[in-house]
C-alpha cells in the first residue's frame, strides 16, 4: 500500500577517509549513510533507538532485504551531502524507503531500500522472525494527510 511519508533530512559532511584513491566518495560509504539516514528517519518520527525499542517492545530493528542504489555524480573530501528519507510503500510486513542524495542542488545518488520489522525468535535459524508492520509506527512515519 503506498502513502504519504514524512521527509526527513540527514546531513554527511565527507571525510578524507571516505574517499578512494580517485578523491572520490567510496561508494560503499553511500550504502553506509543510508543506513544511519534510515535510523535518522524513525528517530525523527518519534521512534525511540534500537537499543531501547528492544527492550520496551522487543523489535530489534529493520534488517534489509534489498537494496538499489543508481549514482548519478561523484562527491568528494570537504562537501556536505544531504539525504532526503521517506517511506514510499508499506506492505503488510514491509516497507520500502527511499533515499535522495544532494550536493546543494546537484542529484548525486537515489538509492530504495526494503526492510521489515523483527523480533528475536529463537526457533527460527538466524534468531529473527518478521512481524507485521506495527500501526503506531506507520502513524508517527506518515506525514499529514497520509
Amino acid at each position: 500500500m503506498t502513502t504519504s511519508s514524512r521527509r526527513i533530512n540527514y546531513q554527511v559532511d565527507v571525510q578524507f577517509g571516505d574517499c578512494d584513491p580517485a578523491g572520490i566518495v567510496f561508494f560503499p560509504n553511500f550504502l553506509r549513510w543510508m543506513d544511519a539516514a534510515s535510523l535518522n528517519f524513525f528517530v525523527s518520527c518519534g521512534l525511540k533507538p534500537w537499543n531501547e525499542l528492544v527492550k520496551s517492545r522487543g523489535i530489534v530493528g529493520t534488517p534489509l532485504l534489498e537494496i538499489h542504489t543508481r549514482f548519478i555524480t561523484s562527491a568528494t573530501f570537504g562537501q556536505t551531502l544531504q539525504i532526503e528519507t521517506s517511506i514510499v510503500e508499506w506492505r503488510e510486513k514491509t516497507f520500502v524507503q527511499k533515499h535522495v542524495v544532494t550536493r546543494g542542488s546537484d542529484l548525486i545518488c537515489e538509492g530504495s531500500e526494503t526492510r521489515i520489522f523483527v523480533v528475536r525468535d529463537a526457533d527460527k535459524v538466524g534468531g529473527l522472525r518478521g512481524i507485521a508492520v506495527p500501526e503506531d509506527i506507520k502513524i508517527l512515519c506518515t506525514g499529514p494527510g497520509g
